[in-house]
């Protein structure tokens, strides 16, 4: 059977865990495709919420084998609390496998993060810090250390030391801090390699087996498309690609095997960290939607800016992206609203755009164009059906799905697998959403 992408379709934090999560019920196998400790996935199920940040969602389906692609880069430290962390609630690791050709993300590579994020002054990026972009960049700049020499302890001091004079030149030279010391950072780096040597090997013969065999498999996305390294916000952007062509190098599955691109949006737009967000609410409105949605980071619990749907950029990602249907999450928010306002153009510099610009400089110049729709006053938290969903709702649905140009196949109403309905997409009775 071909491969399924769920992928971020606007700034990240779309709620994909909780997608895959719902999939991977039905799936023989999840590849996690790409970034790293940054990212964050909240899954709710019977056993309670677990937040994930390396090991991909499936891992909380017992049949599903739960595998991380080599486009990731593996935090030892990190990734080792997650799986103690899952252990102690029961949950099986048996099914998981880490590439070997999967990069680290080494002692030094977060104190480097911290200390550029702080030299670049009024033009922080609004990283986490968590050394995902030296990893990424040591990985492009052949520099990069992988988990196959993580578990090799004579490969591992080699490749440490050739690459550590070079950053401890830079960590005292340029910045003034104390230099890293060899010898305990073998040591420590050992340890977690003889951990995590049961786990790590080579997973692309095990993916395409499984594609030879006709099984189903899902391929895990971090972060959202217009974070993406290449066709995001640059320079706020990630340090991986986090495309569906990304995904497809990251996870090591060919493209003509995937049959479905699945677009998670929320019902409404945020974004963390520094860049332009051309919707945002800095007012109670926005604040509202923060509080309802609960819009603060899995990985930094920092809160989230909020904004309107935004039309423009979400077309955009589904084009680029060959989605082939959305799944829109957390539309309950808005159950308590009067109107909704949906971004279906922008006004930049005088001029009426219908598509995101490259510069981040442009767009964050660019004046919204709204459109309003009825709000439904009503709840729909419990919600288990298309019908079930108010008038306006559905025709709030209908209004996007135009817009995006790409049909909507599933809704969230909360956090909950069961609050996850089903939806064929926009009636005839929606033809003409109600407008505010």
């Amino acid at each position: 059977m071909p491969a399924t992408i769920v992928m971020g379709g606007q700034w990240g934090d779309e709620g994909k865990g909780k997608l895959t999560d719902s999939l991977a019920i039905s799936a023989d196998i999840v590849v996690r495709a790409n970034g790293g400790a940054n990212a964050g996935h909240t899954v709710k199920t019977d056993q309670g919420v677990f937040k994930l940040h390396l090991i991909p969602s499936g891992i909380l389906n017992s049949d599903t084998t739960c595998l991380v692609g080599a486009g990731v880069v593996i935090d030892p430290r990190v990734v080792l609390d997650e799986m103690e962390a899952l252990e102690a609630r029961g949950i099986s690791l048996a099914r998981l496998r880490i590439s070997e050709r999967a990069h680290v993300v080494l002692p030094y590579h977060p104190i480097l993060d911290r200390l550029e994020e702080s030299d670049r002054l009024e033009g922080s990026i609004g990283t986490t810090l968590r050394g995902n972009g030296p990893a990424y960049s040591d990985k492009v700049a052949r520099r990069g250390i992988r988990m196959v020499d993580l578990v090799d302890k004579t490969t591992l001091r080699y490749r440490l030391s050739r690459e550590l004079p070079r950053w401890n030149r830079i960590l005292t030279h340029v910045y003034g801090v104390d230099a890293l010391i060899l010898d305990e950072l073998v040591n420590e780096l050992r340890e977690y390699g003889d951990r995590l040597r049961p786990y790590v090997g080579s997973i692309e013969p095990v993916i395409a087996d499984a594609l030879a065999e006709g099984k189903s498999l899902i391929v895990e996305c971090a972060q959202g498309a217009m974070l993406d390294i290449d066709y995001g916000t640059y320079p706020f952007v990630t340090s991986s690609s986090t495309t569906a062509a990304g995904a497809c190098q990251g996870a090591g599955i060919p493209p003509t095997s995937v049959e479905r691109v699945l677009g998670v949006y929320k019902a409404y737009s945020t974004r963390v960290g520094a860049g332009p967000l051309p919707t945002e609410l800095e007012d109670d409105t926005g604040q509202l939607i923060r509080e309802r949605g609960n819009e603060y980071g899995t990985t930094t619990g920092r809160p989230r800016r909020t904004g309107w749907f935004d039309a423009v950029a979400a077309r955009y990602v589904a084009r680029l992206n060959g989605i082939t249907d959305i799944a829109l999450t957390l539309l309950d928010v808005f159950d308590v609203f009067e109107s909704i306002e949906v971004c279906v153009g922008y006004e930049i510099d005088g001029e009426r755009v219908e598509t995101v610009p490259a510069s981040a400089e442009a767009l964050a110049r660019a004046i919204p164009v709204y459109e309003r729709l009825e709000g439904w006053r009503q709840s729909t938290v419990d919600a288990r059906r298309p019908e079930d969903l108010p008038a306006e709702a559905r025709a709030y649905l209908a209004f996007l799905e135009r817009h995006i140009g790409v049909p909507i196949s599933l809704v969230g109403v909360g956090p909950a697998r069961e609050q996850l309905i089903p939806y064929a997409g926009a009636s005839e009775a929606l033809a003409s959403p109600a407008r505010a």
